[in-house]
């Protein structure tokens, strides 16, 4: 039997088909770009380009954008839908993309690949399977002793607005096979949501959403679940890898945002790990998905660490959604930094003048220890702690080798 999540994507693609690739392709130039994105990914190995990359469940241009911003690596897109696929083919072809080969696969059908691969790519995927234990396995099995894979996954607390919707729309007996007039009078109908219904700030900062697939692929998608941090948990012991990091860490650690000035930011900080980050989730109440960067359980790698002395030859490299605000400030700041992909705006660091002038320091090339030794006035105390700020806040990785 056919999955009905093959026929929702064939009918429905997602994300919307883009015609080309240049603004991606035009942001990827800086070298350090690339550099940052591999020390998210691996902070203990030496940077390389020629990576193998699996985009799993690759929708409608995932692939061929991996392809066109990292022309040195050659890039595999699998999807089940075969309207996506031929998307994807359409932007190889436009864009001459040699280093892309496609396959209608589904996930969990990886291992027919017979090859293996550095980075997989799998963001907003598992959750529609039927067997999500089954496709990370499988994904596990294509993935190298040392690689990792970038993972995205709905979190339940910050979707319940779309999940009373989609029962709405259920009770309306809108689905599969719901028309294009009947998706668009369902359009005219959530623009009348009440403003405080749970869905409505959802449906405000959307870029998408009216576009007709967009909307059925949140709201009539036949097979839809979502994880809490626990249950993410769960699902990495039962596949046999283990979390690296959280893709962006500041929402998940009580040193950060309006948290850290609460009676309760010590307590949490004693919590196991594992309970700071469910904690966490519950305490930001609206977080609408995971996004987490795996590794095998057994495999080995160099922690960023601050205690001890390693840190001062750590490589700081900026990520490429940091910005430096310098209008109205708070008092006494010389700056305020902030990550422009952070969903919660108290994620914000204010830095004085001699924070900034570390800070301008960075240059993806120097370790902490010279960038402190040209700011000579700042204790070293300080320098730890400031850095130590600036990768938990997504400002900064490192390249710890």
């Amino acid at each position: 039997m056919t999955d009905p999540i093959q026929d929702f994507y064939t009918r429905h693609p997602y994300p919307p088909p883009v015609e080309n690739l240049d603004r991606a392709r035009d942001e990827w130039h800086d070298p350090n770009r690339h550099r940052a994105e591999f020390h998210l990914f691996w902070p203990e190995r030496p940077y390389r380009a020629d990576l193998d990359i699996l985009v799993a469940g690759c929708g409608t241009w995932q692939a061929a954008r991996y392809a066109v911003t990292h022309p040195d690596a050659r890039v595999t897109g699998i999807d089940v839908s075969a309207t996506s696929i031929e998307h994807t083919r359409q932007l190889k072809q436009k864009h001459d993309l040699t280093n892309l080969e496609l396959c209608q696969l589904p996930i969990e059908h990886a291992g027919e690949l017979a090859r293996d691969f550095d980075l997989i790519v799998c963001t907003g995927v598992l959750h529609h399977l039927a067997d999500p234990d089954a496709g990370l396995r499988a994904l596990r099995s294509v993935l190298r002793p040392d690689g990792v894979m970038y993972l995205m996954v709905y979190a339940p607390y910050g979707r319940a607005g779309a999940y009373m919707l989609q029962e709405y729309c259920r009770r309306l007996g809108l689905g599969l096979g719901t028309s294009e007039q009947e998706i668009q009078d369902l359009i005219t109908t959530l623009e009348a949501l009440p403003p405080h219904h749970p869905l409505a700030a959802l449906l405000r900062g959307a870029r998408d959403a009216r576009n007709p697939d967009a909307l059925a692929d949140a709201l009539l998608n036949p097979r839809d679940r979502a994880y809490s941090v626990p249950q993410f948990f769960e699902l990495f012991d039962r596949g046999g890898i283990a979390l690296a990091r959280w893709y962006w860490q500041a929402p998940y650690l009580p040193q950060c945002g309006a948290i850290a000035a609460t009676p309760h930011a010590h307590r949490l900080s004693g919590l196991p790990e594992r309970e700071q980050f469910a904690t966490m989730e519950l305490w930001r109440g609206t977080m609408t998905a995971h996004s987490a960067i795996v590794r095998h359980r057994d495999a080995t790698a160099n922690a960023v660490a601050f205690h001890g002395d390693a840190w001062r030859r750590y490589v700081p490299i900026r990520l490429p959604w940091t910005h430096v605000v310098q209008e109205r400030l708070p008092p006494r700041a010389a700056a305020v930094l902030l990550n422009r992909s952070h969903a919660f705006p108290d994620l914000i660091l204010a830095v004085d003048e001699q924070d900034k002038r570390l800070f301008d320091g960075i240059d993806g090339r120097r370790p902490i220890a010279a960038i402190a030794e040209q700011a000579r006035d700042v204790e070293p105390n300080r320098v730890r702690a400031f850095f130590e700020a600036l990768w938990r806040y997504d400002q900064v990785v490192f390249d710890v080798r």
